[in-house]
């Protein structure tokens, strides 16, 4: 399945999930361009430890997703330094835990802003040049929760949803195509976002971290284990390689059978 020279932008890559798929893609040959906001000197690390690992190419890119006009600059930059956007990954996700009637405007729209607009920016931005060289995967990562509802995270639901939209209307632009587009679709992944909540259980209950990832998983995940990082990145690696090919349009569940509940 190697990706040997081809080029990649996977959006909120410093660290979890992100940097879990860049590190994949990374491995399969492919220059990466990571982007995420993170303390300059992390993301120095994490570039760094692409190019000593892997051989490969690797910037880091700081461009904030709420504002198109950064977006863009990042698009234009990641052509500039390898030539072409072969691959796609938007994984940059911002949410907030809020019943609708106390959901903070502000919030509402950032969440549009990174969840739903920058993938589509940053879609109609690297189309082009895909479809100019005859090659193109996007990978859009929904949620299960693109796939069922849920209390007091309006955002969270309604941008993953729409992001399953989104990859079905962009596949069916491209199906003639060498290019594809898709979504995954991973339930609860060990994110340093999720270990947060978690510990913060622990402190809040006087209970241990072990006990409190058993609860934890216990309201959410059918098979009461995590998604793994490498699961999702191996995922997309599949999909964005030849064997690849015939998927597009798909919406893929990663989820240990919660969707099949």
């Amino acid at each position: 399945m190697t990706l040997q020279g081809k080029s990649a932008l996977v959006t909120g890559a410093t660290d979890g999930l992100g940097f879990a798929i860049a590190r994949s893609l990374a491995a399969e040959g492919c220059n990466v361009v990571i982007n995420g906001l993170a303390d300059p000197g992390h993301a120095e690390e994490r570039r760094r430890e692409l190019e000593a690992t892997f051989g490969v190419r690797a910037l880091y890119d700081a461009a904030d997703l709420r504002k198109p006009e950064a977006i863009a600059a990042m698009a234009r930059a990641a052509v500039a330094a390898f030539g072409a956007v072969d691959i796609l990954v938007n994984n940059a996700v911002v949410r907030h835990f809020a019943p609708v009637e106390a959901f903070p405007s502000e919030r509402w729209e950032e969440a549009l802003a990174v969840n739903l607009s920058a993938p589509f920016h940053l879609i109609r931005l690297l189309l082009p040049q895909m479809r100019a060289r005859g090659y193109g995967r996007i990978v859009n990562i929904s949620s299960i929760y693109g796939l069922i509802g849920a209390a007091s995270r309006v955002d969270y639901v309604t941008t993953k949803t729409g992001l399953i939209g989104m990859t079905r209307a962009v596949a069916a632009e491209t199906v003639t195509e060498n290019i594809t587009c898709n979504a995954l679709c991973p339930a609860t992944v060990p994110t340093p976002a999720i270990e947060a909540r978690i510990v913060a259980m622990a402190e809040k209950d006087g209970i241990s971290h072990e006990e409190a990832t058993r609860r934890y998983m216990e309201q959410r995940q059918p098979s009461r284990r995590f998604i793994a990082p490498e699961t999702v990145a191996g995922q997309v690696v599949f999909l964005c390689s030849e064997a690849g090919l015939g998927i597009t349009g798909a919406v893929l569940p990663l989820d240990g059978g919660w969707s099949a509940q």
